[in-house]
């Protein structure tokens, strides 16, 4: 019998347990289907950022709550307690409608991870509205507990939450960073006979895997990777919004324009590296990586 090694061995192990998956696979779908791509689920993302917006949000909820404790401690006006209290509880909304967002589009080993912060985060968020209601009422040393109670429940959704981040990489930019993985000047990729016309493929550079389109104009080519969680851009389709041309990743719907590389529609927030291209005159493709 495996021994239980602590925090980071329960967090290892809901990541492989299934017996979540069915409400997950029905949350999942149904946040989905309520919040569909467009400009509010960009926002959501943290698309218009370039960074996304659960982390700092929750980051602002919780620092609320643990100065409430901070004040319940040092006996301070039971006035900026409450205040502070109900900011935190009144950020919590669009703090979980972000991180739902983002949890609908993540691989199933880092959404059961993310259900169960889910889950200590509502349980927190239980406590505290209780602690507020019970100051409400004149019963400080209760509110006090059920701050106390509620930030237990709220560290471990925010370790969970962290498991997330940092161990499974979710909001992370997946994205090479080409310019320390591919030295500067030109490089040979191909001959561009060799390339199908309008359909985009894969190819080599070194370490890096690039998307490659041939169109009438010549030749684009962006790194292979989503930003998001690694799709394979190459798969992608290619769709004009806006009289622009944009390949939307096959695996969470992350829309690049091909133009830069920019996010068009979340759930990536960071744009895809993209690359210079000229054409020698034996028809050989070269590439450097883009320095704007």
């Amino acid at each position: 019998m495996r021994r239980f090694a602590g925090p980071v061995d329960l967090a290892d192990r809901l990541e492989r347990s299934k017996a979540m998956d069915r409400p997950i696979r029905v949350l999942a779908k149904a946040v989905r289907d309520r919040i569909r791509p467009g400009r509010l689920r960009d926002w959501l993302h943290g698309v218009p950022t370039g960074k996304p917006l659960h982390p700092p949000l929750a980051t602002f909820s919780l620092g609320c709550w643990m100065s409430t404790a901070v004040l319940d401690w040092t006996d301070a006006d039971p006035r900026a307690a409450r205040l502070l209290l109900a900011t935190g509880l009144g950020s919590a909304l669009p703090t979980a409608a972000a991180g739902l967002t983002d949890w609908s589009s993540l691989h199933r080993e880092q959404q059961r991870v993310g259900f169960v912060h889910m889950l200590a985060n509502v349980t927190a968020l239980g406590l505290l509205s209780a602690s507020l209601l019970a100051r409400l009422r004149g019963d400080e040393r209760a509110g006090k507990v059920l701050t106390v109670a509620g930030l237990s429940a709220g560290s471990l959704g925010a370790y969970l939450g962290g498991h997330l981040a940092y161990r499974q990489a979710a909001g992370a930019n997946h994205a090479p960073q080409v310019t320390h993985l591919v030295p500067l000047g030109w490089h040979d990729l191909c001959l561009v006979n060799d390339l199908p016309k309008g359909r985009p493929v894969s190819r080599r550079l070194g370490y890096i895997q690039l998307f490659v389109l041939r169109h009438a104009e010549g030749v684009t080519v962006l790194a292979d990777r989503c930003s998001h969680l690694a799709g394979p851009l190459h798969q992608g389709r290619l769709v004009v919004e806006n009289g622009e041309t944009c390949v939307v990743c096959p695996w969470h719907g992350s829309t690049f324009r091909l133009a830069d590389g920019s996010v068009k529609h979340g759930p990536a927030t960071a744009p895809a590296p993209t690359f210079e291209t000229r054409i020698r005159s034996d028809g050989t493709i070269q590439v450097r990586p883009s320095l704007t």
